[in-house]
C-alpha cells in the first residue's frame, strides 16, 4: 500500500530531493520538498510541450495551500509581475521553489500571521509560532515514557528522562524511542527484532529506525504529513513532540470502544444506538462516557468542551496536522474544575474531599482534584495550573486515563447482549482499517475516524481522488463541507461515482446515493479500486521505459517471482491467493532481493506452525516499513492470504526497489528489469469475493 498520490507522501522511505542551494534547501524539510517537487512536476506535464514558464504560475498554484487559498489568481499573477521582469524565463524546480516562498510570505503577510495559514507546504521555520512547545506537555509525556518504558530491556539504560531536560529529543534521535513507544500504544505494531538497537548508531542505521518509525505510525493512524527522519536527526522539537502526543493519546484512546470495553453499550438504550456508538471516535465516546457519569451524580450541567469545531493547537501537532487534523478534546476551565470533582465522586465515592466542591479558589480545587486521582492511582497527566488554564491535550489525557483506570461502567447480562445481536463482521472492519489510515496518510483537510461515516458527504473522496490523479475534480461543481442540503452530498458523491467509471472502476449499478447512504460493501468496493489504481499510477509512472503502457497485476506478480529467482531463492507465487505464502518464506526472500542486508535469516522460523507462520508475517511487514515502504496490512492479511493486502505487500516493495538509484540496487537490476509482459496471466486473477463488495473486476485500464 503505498502512501502519496504523485509522491508528496511517497511509500518509499523520507529521502529526497537535493537543491543546488543550501540556503534554498534549509527553507523545506525533505517532505515538503517531494510534496512540491511533486507539484511541480505534475504542472510540467499538464504544460505544452512540457515547457514552463513565470507567466504560467499564477494560474497552476490554485491547489498550493497559502499561496492558492489566500491569493487569487489575478494577485498571484500581478505580485510575480511585479516581482520578475522576463515573465517568459523558463521556469526550473529551483526557480519555482523561490518563486513559492516569495508568494508564501506576500501571503503570509496579507493575513497579518503566518501561523494562521500553517499547512502541509509552510515551512515551520517561518512561523515561530510552531517552533513553541508546552514545557508542561513536554514533563507528561517525559513521565508517561518514565513510567511505561522504564524497564525496557534496552532502555532503561536512558531512563529516566529528565522532565526539565531536552534528554527525551536527544534520545530520540537514534529512533528506538519512539518505535518502542508505538508499539506500548499498541502492542505488536512493530517487530522489535527489526529495530536496531545499539548504543551508537551509525547514520543509516539511524535512518533505518526513523523510517521504521513513521511507516509504523501512519500504520497506527499517526498523521505524519510534514514530519520527515531528517526532522528527528535536526531534533526539531515541536515534531517530536507532535508525534510523541499523536502515539499516546491513541495509547491512551484505546479501550474506548465496544471490542475493548463492551460495557460501554450502557451508554444507550438499543442495538439501533450500539451500532451508531460504534460509528463514533473515541473522543466522542469520551465526551459520552463523562456526561453519563456526570448525571449519574446529579451534575446538572453537560460538558460541552468537547466539539469537532475545536482544534488541537499548533504547539501539540505538527505543521500540517495543526491544520488538517480536526479533534475532539475537553478542557475544563469553564467548568472550574467542578466537572473532575463530580466525576471523581461518583467513580471513587470512598476517596472523595467534601471540600473539593466547596473551595473557592480554583487552584486549591484543582490540587483537591488530583489529590482524589491519586488516592484512585491514577496517574497524573497534568498539574493543577494544568486544569485551570485548561490546557487540552492533557486534560483529554487525564480523562481517558480515567476512564482506563474506573470507567464505573457495570457488565449486567441483559446490556452485553446487545452485542451478541451485531454481525461479526472482522473483514469488513479490517479493510476498513487499512483504507482509513491509507486515506488518512495522504494528509487530506478532515481526519477519517470511520470511512462509512465520514466519506458520506463525498468531499474527503473528492480529495483523495485529486491526490492519486491530480487535476481529475471538477472543483467548480464540488460543495466544501460542513453541507446542510443533502442534494448537495449526492452532488459530490455523483461525481465520485463518476470520475471512478472513468478511471475504469467496476462500479455495476453504483450511484452516488449508495456512499451517501453508507452502504458498507459498495464504499469499501470503491475504495480498494481506487488504492489499486494509485499503486498501479506509482508504479506507471516509475516505469520510463514503458511508453504509457500500464502496469498490471501481472507486472507484479512476475516482477517479484523474477526478483526471488535471480537472487537465488526456492520460493514462487503462483499468485496473489497463493495459499503457500502464508508462512512469509517468499516475502522475506523478495525483500532479501532487493536490499540484501535486511532480512537477518537467523530470526527467521520455517513458517510450518501457526505461531511461526505469525512471527515470519510480523517481521516481513517491520522489514518493509524499516525499507522505506508505506503498508497497512496486519499480519494477519499475510497468513491468511487476503489477497488484496498481498498485492499491496508486493507492490509496495516493487515501488520502493524501483525508486532506488540503479547503482544502489543488487547486482544484475535494473530499471529495465520489469519482468515478463506474459499474457497468459490476466488480472482476472484478482478475484474480490473475499470481501463480496467488488463487482466484476477484471482490471483493465
Amino acid at each position: 500500500m503505498v502512501g502519496g498520490g504523485g509522491g508528496a507522501g511517497g511509500g518509499a522511505g523520507y529521502f529526497g530531493v537535493l537543491v543546488s542551494d543550501p540556503w534554498l534547501q534549509n527553507q523545506f524539510t525533505q517532505v515538503e520538498l517531494r510534496g512540491l517537487k511533486a507539484h511541480f512536476m505534475s504542472m510540467r506535464r499538464e504544460a505544452d510541450n512540457g515547457r514552463l514558464s513565470l507567466r504560467d504560475l499564477s494560474s497552476k498554484m490554485s491547489r498550493l495551500k497559502v499561496v492558492g487559498e489566500n491569493l487569487s489568481e489575478e494577485e498571484r499573477a500581478s505580485f510575480i509581475r511585479d516581482s520578475y521582469q522576463n515573465l517568459d524565463e523558463d521556469l526550473d524546480f529551483e526557480l519555482f521553489l523561490r518563486v513559492y516562498l516569495k508568494l508564501q510570505a506576500h501571503a503570509s503577510s496579507r493575513v497579518g500571521s503566518a501561523a494562521k495559514n500553517s499547512s502541509a507546504f509552510l515551512k515551520a521555520a517561518t512561523t515561530t509560532l510552531l517552533h513553541t512547545i508546552s514545557e508542561s506537555e513536554k514533563a507528561s509525556y517525559v513521565s508517561h515514557i518514565n513510567n511505561y518504558l522504564g524497564e525496557d530491556k534496552f532502555l532503561k539504560q536512558f531512563l529516566p528522562l529528565g522532565a526539565s531536560t531536552n534528554d527525551l529529543f536527544e534520545i530520540a534521535k537514534d529512533g528506538v524511542l519512539l518505535c518502542k513507544l508505538i508499539n506500548v500504544a499498541v502492542p505488536g505494531t512493530i517487530d522489535e527484532r527489526a529495530i536496531n538497537t545499539k548504543r551508537v548508531l551509525n547514520p543509516w542505521e539511524r535512518n533505518e529506525n526513523h523510517t521504521l518509525c513513521l511507516n509504523s505510525a501512519k500504520a497506527i493512524g499517526c498523521t505524519v504529513v510534514n514530519i520527515g527522519t531528517q526532522d528527528f536527526i535536526e531534533g526539531r522539537r515541536h515534531l517530536v513532540l507532535g508525534l510523541i502526543s499523536q502515539i499516546i493519546k491513541i495509547q491512551l484512546l484505546a479501550d474506548l470502544n465496544l471490542k475493548k470495553t463492551p460495557q460501554l453499550v450502557e451508554l444507550v438504550d438499543d442495538s439501533k444506538d450500539v451500532e451508531e456508538l460504534m460509528s463514533l471516535p473515541p473522543e466522542k465516546i469520551l465526551l459520552r462516557w463523562m456526561n453519563f457519569q456526570l448525571k449519574k451524580a446529579g451534575y446538572k450541567r453537560t460538558v460541552t468542551n468537547f466539539s469537532t469545531d475545536v482544534k488541537f493547537p499548533p504547539r501539540m501537532l505538527a505543521p500540517s496536522i495543526a491544520k488538517t487534523r480536526i479533534v475532539v478534546f475537553l478542557t475544563v476551565t469553564n467548568l472550574d474544575g467542578e466537572a473532575y470533582a463530580h466525576l471523581l465522586n461518583v467513580l471513587a465515592p470512598e476517596h472523595s474531599n467534601p471540600s473539593t466542591l466547596s473551595v473557592k479558589d480554583p487552584f486549591e480545587r484543582a490540587k483537591l482534584i488530583l489529590e482524589h486521582a491519586d488516592r484512585m492511582g491514577c496517574k497524573r497527566y497534568l498539574t493543577a495550573r494544568d486544569i485551570v488554564e485548561g490546557s487540552p491535550n492533557l486534560n483529554l489525557a487525564f480523562v481517558a486515563h480515567i476512564f482506563q483506570h474506573r470507567n464505573g461502567l457495570s457488565t449486567q447480562a441483559k446490556q452485553i447482549s446487545f452485542l451478541e445481536t451485531l454481525p461479526d463482521d472482522t473483514q469488513i472492519s479490517r479493510e476498513e482499517r487499512a483504507f482509513r489510515f491509507w486515506m488518512n496518510s495522504l494528509g487530506n483537510s478532515t481526519y477519517i475516524d470511520n470511512v462509512f461515516e465520514d466519506l458520506r458527504n463525498g468531499w474527503v473522496l473528492l480529495e483523495t481522488l485529486d491526490k492519486v490523479s491530480p487535476g481529475i475534480v471538477n472543483w467548480k461543481i464540488a460543495s466544501r463541507p460542513p453541507i446542510k442540503m443533502p442534494f448537495r452530498k449526492v452532488e459530490n458523491c455523483n461525481q465520485v461515482v463518476k470520475i471512478g467509471k472513468q478511471l475504469k472502476f467496476s462500479l455495476v449499478n453504483v450511484a452516488g446515493n449508495d456512499i451517501v447512504q453508507g452502504n458498507k460493501k459498495l464504499i469499501l468496493a470503491y475504495l480498494w479500486q481506487l488504492m489499486r489504481f494509485n499503486i498501479l499510477q506509482l508504479l506507471k509512472n516509475l516505469r520510463f521505459h514503458s511508453h504509457g503502457k500500464e502496469i498490471t497485476d501481472a507486472d507484479i506478480l512476475e516482477w517479484a517471482n523474477s526478483r526471488v529467482r535471480t537472487s537465488g531463492g526456492q520460493s514462487h507465487m503462483d499468485s496473489f491467493k497463493d495459499k503457500s505464502l502464508s508462512d512469509g518464506i517468499f516475502f522475506l526472500e523478495l525483500l532479501s532481493s532487493v536490499q540484501p542486508r535486511a532480512v537477518n535469516w537467523s530470526l527467521v522460523t520455517k513458517g510450518q506452525t501457526d505461531e511461526e507462520k505469525k512471527m515470519n508475517a510480523s517481521y516481513i511487514i517491520s522489514i518493509a516499513r524499516k525499507l522505506g515502504c508505506s503498508i497497512f496490512l496486519l499480519l494477519e492479511d499475510i497468513t491468511e492470504v487476503n489477497q488484496k493486502m498481498i498485492l499491496t505487500l508486493t507492490a509496495s516493495i516493487m515501488y520502493w526497489f524501483l525508486k532506488q538509484p540503479v547503482e544502489e540496487r543488487p547486482s544484475g537490476a535494473s530499471d529495465s528489469e520489469n519482468g515478463s509482459q506474459s499474457e497468459t496471466i490476466s488480472n482476472s486473477t484478482m478475484d474480490d469475493t473475499a470481501s463480496e463488495s467488488s463487482i466484476e473486476e477484471n482490471g483493465t485500464r
